[in-house]
């Protein structure tokens, strides 16, 4: 492969901008929104909306380095505002979607954020509610300055319209001094991910990883020809890198959908033409799904990926070749998207039983987890990574940063492999931690939920697998002494944390159990436990 780190300084504010100068009058973006209808945006009309959106967070007050939280869900307000957040040099803060009161309001108040632009509806979501339930808390932290909302309002939010419309007041050239000031090695993006701990853990990244999104881009051959699926969360990586930032860095069309709906995915491809597919397997598995149910036209599609390798995988991914040819990749928050992916000259076996070649540059080690020893046999051992899109640690949380990143390398946490063909095989984590759909989750902290209800003793939440996605968190309680089944029961643990914590993170199931497996140190014997779920489930 090429390496193209020749390449000039690339600052996420200054894209849309490029993208003007060189496919002006291209569709950029394709909204396709919830009711059916199309909002479309050449790229030269998304420059003059992000600059629009950066005039007003200057008119907001918001400084070079001021952290900006942005929750809600896709839309072009949302690509707006990433890449006007970045162009006045602030941090953008992206929070789940999927988050509640409980989650949003600690990230917001971990992060620092001095502005929060959120949405007050999705479908049946009040994220109007829930910020109104979080407010006196995060106000309290004394970080928060501005709150703007789009639609209806609290007392004393900002409507986003009047955001705005104050931004007529900044002259070009007041934007244009702001934009020429920010540093590509400034904080760009604090991407929370959910840690060991049980507590989200805000990764760093300055803009340099842009550099590493435009050169797998032209390793995959994406053009201004092509039209991009996007249908992924953008407060997620994957969706930020390999699609909305590749597509304005190559000139190519984005379709962006609100949420993930196979069957529109796939009307959508026939529609536009798509010709590139991201998604996890729970995604493909669906669209498989769809098609089967009623056939399209998806000749046009020339791409997809699907981050493949775990064993649990395999067999999706070798389906998804029915839809079109795909390539698997490894990655995660830390080291911002892929850096292992392979190509579409590979084999299919490559392509859907690996997790893909590391890019130039990156420098990978497996090391053996008691040792520490580089392991050159292709055994299993632990991942390691080092490449300048590592994170420089966590935010405000040095003992974190110290225990992921060891001279310049990160410990991944997961078990990997290196093939003889040079192909990474991730299998699996080391670290207690759940992927529900793509998304990462800590059992620790729904167990710190559970240990908080009276009457219950002990706690241990442990995967269990899930067709569609991939696994689902279960929780095995031991009740107190003094408690009865009346008192403590399923539906009474499980129901008051809707609302709380996001979706994916609330138990399937809640087993009880007159104690918990220990080993002899006094840690929980988790493998045994999950080996128990599948038993103990069997029947349900």
């Amino acid at each position: 492969m090429t390496t193209f780190t020749h390449l000039p300084d690339l600052r996420l504010g200054d894209l849309p901008a490029r993208a003007a100068r060189r496919w002006g009058n291209l569709p950029a973006v394709h909204f396709v929104a919830p009711d059916g209808t199309v909002h479309s945006e050449t790229y030269r009309e998304l420059a003059e909306n992000v600059d629009r959106v950066a005039k007003g967070l200057l008119a907001l007050g918001v400084a070079s380095g001021d952290h900006v939280g942005v929750w809600m869900t896709n839309r072009p307000e949302w690509l707006h505002l990433m890449y006007a957040v970045g162009k006045v040099g602030g941090c953008l803060v992206p929070l789940n979607t999927r988050y509640r009161s409980d989650d949003m309001s600690f990230t917001v108040i971990n992060a620092e954020c001095t502005h929060l632009i959120a949405i007050d509806q999705s479908g049946p979501i009040d994220y109007r509610s829930l910020l109104a339930e979080a407010r006196s808390e995060i106000e309290a932290a004394g970080h928060l300055r501005t709150i703007v909302l789009m639609g209806q309002q609290l007392d004393g939010t900002t409507p986003w319209q009047q955001l705005l419309d104050r931004g007529e007041d900044i002259t070009d050239a007041d934007l244009a001094e702001r934009a020429a000031s920010v540093d590509p090695d400034q904080l760009m993006m604090l991407a929370y991910t959910s840690g060991t701990t049980g507590l989200p853990k805000g990764v760093m990244h300055s803009h340099r990883p842009i550099l590493n999104i435009r050169e797998r881009a032209l390793v995959l051959g994406h053009t201004k020809n092509d039209v991009h699926l996007n249908y992924l969360p953008l407060f997620h990586i994957y969706a930020l890198s390999e699609i909305a930032l590749t597509a304005t860095l190559t000139g190519g069309s984005q379709v962006l959908f609100e949420n993930f709906d196979a069957g529109a995915t796939l009307d959508a491809v026939e529609t536009f033409g798509g010709t590139v597919l991201h998604g996890f397997d729970s995604h493909w598995n669906d669209q498989l799904a769809a098609q089967a149910a009623q056939p399209r036209d998806l000749s046009s599609l020339r791409i997809g990926s699907l981050p493949a390798g775990m064993e649990s995988t395999v067999p999706i991914a070798r389906r998804s070749q029915d839809i079109c040819p795909t390539i698997s990749g490894f990655g995660m928050s830390e080291c911002w998207s892929f850096i292992c992916v392979s190509h579409p000259s590979h084999t299919l076996e490559q392509r859907t039983e690996a997790s893909g070649y590391p890019m130039d540059g990156v420098e990978i080690e497996i090391r053996d987890p008691e040792t520490g020893v580089v392991i050159t046999d292709g055994s299993p051992g632990r991942f390691f990574i080092r490449n300048f899109t590592v994170t420089a640690g966590y935010w405000a949380n040095p003992e974190a940063t110290d225990e992921a990143i060891i001279d310049g390398w990160l410990d991944t946490g997961d078990m990997a492999c290196m093939r003889p063909d040079g192909h990474v095989v991730f299998m699996g984590r080391y670290k207690d931690m759940l992927k529900v759909g793509g998304e990462n989750m800590s059992p620790a902290e729904v167990e710190g939920y559970l240990l908080d209800v009276d009457g219950v003793a002990e706690v241990a939440v442990v995967a269990y697998p899930d067709e569609r996605l991939g696994e689902v968190p279960v929780a095995y309680v031991v009740r107190s002494a003094d408690a009865s089944d009346e008192s403590v029961t399923e539906a009474g643990l499980i129901e008051p944390l809707r609302g709380r914590i996001a979706s994916y993170k609330i138990p399937r199931a809640v087993l009880f159990v007159d104690e918990l497996p220990m080993t002899p140190s006094g840690k929980i014997r988790k493998i045994e436990l999950r080996a128990h779920a599948l038993q103990d489930l069997a029947d349900r």
